[in-house]
């Protein structure tokens, strides 16, 4: 039952390269908004939360089409790319990390937000006081203090990632050893029959996968959230 034919292989490391290039090129945008809209109060403060976490509440084919609209070749940002670079991202292995990363990037600032906002701002502004600069204090203090938050943010965004469908196949199309990710491909197996054994495998090893990130990310929390409560209480 769990010998994976090649077309499955493909799929399975294709979606755990998405995932990477996904995750780590929206981390830093990510704690950047995060920071933002936790620690600032500005006209429009609304309106960016709510653009940020639009992906949770839009249908994922939406957010595909969108991407497509706006990166395709025709597209007011993918036209300028084409003609002067010869980059085109529609339907690419790269469109589909793009398509994982805005759905993740609402769950990964969700997290890291909630971390920041937990953090005594009095910390800070001490710094502050005694002459730090702004990425000194978020080097030393905020992001050592938030670094539980960042890490679920990670993982979550990182599990996301694995079973991003709708945005995916809208952008990025479903090409086998190209495109195809593991959630696409489970798809194209149950769109014909006598693949319900190759269509169970992969559907184990998708809910496989984000068991391990789950509880990764559970364990190395409570760990840093320990360590961090230790350096604290022992602080002098």
């Amino acid at each position: 039952m769990f010998t994976l034919s090649e077309v499955e292989i493909d799929a399975l490391w294709l979606s755990l390269k998405v995932a990477f290039w996904a995750v780590g090129a929206s981390l830093l945008p990510a704690y950047a908004v995060a920071h933002l809209l936790a620690r600032h109060r500005f006209i429009g403060h609304g309106v960016i939360n709510a653009i940020v976490h639009l992906p949770l509440v839009l249908p994922p084919v939406v957010v595909g089409y969108g991407l497509l609209v706006l990166l395709g070749r025709r597209g007011p940002l993918g036209a300028p790319l084409f003609e002067l670079f010869s980059v085109s991202l529609a339907f690419t292995w790269q469109a589909a990390a793009i398509a994982a990363a805005v759905m993740a990037f609402p769950l990964t600032v969700r997290a890291i937000r909630l971390s920041i906002e937990a953090i005594d701002p009095g910390l800070e502004a001490a710094a502050r006081t005694l002459g730090a600069s702004f990425w000194r204090v978020q080097l030393t203090i905020v992001l050592p203090l938030a670094l539980p938050g960042v890490l679920t943010g990670v993982v979550l965004g990182f599990a996301r990632c694995l079973g991003e469908f709708g945005a995916t196949i809208t952008f990025a199309a479903n090409i086998p050893g190209q495109t195809q990710t593991l959630p696409l491909a489970l798809f194209s197996l149950t769109e014909a029959p006598g693949n319900d054994m190759a269509a169970a495998r992969l559907a184990v090893i998708g809910v496989a996968l984000a068991m391990i990130a789950l509880l990764t990310s559970e364990v190395m929390a409570r760990r840093i959230g320990r360590r961090l409560g230790r350096q604290t209480r022992y602080s002098p």
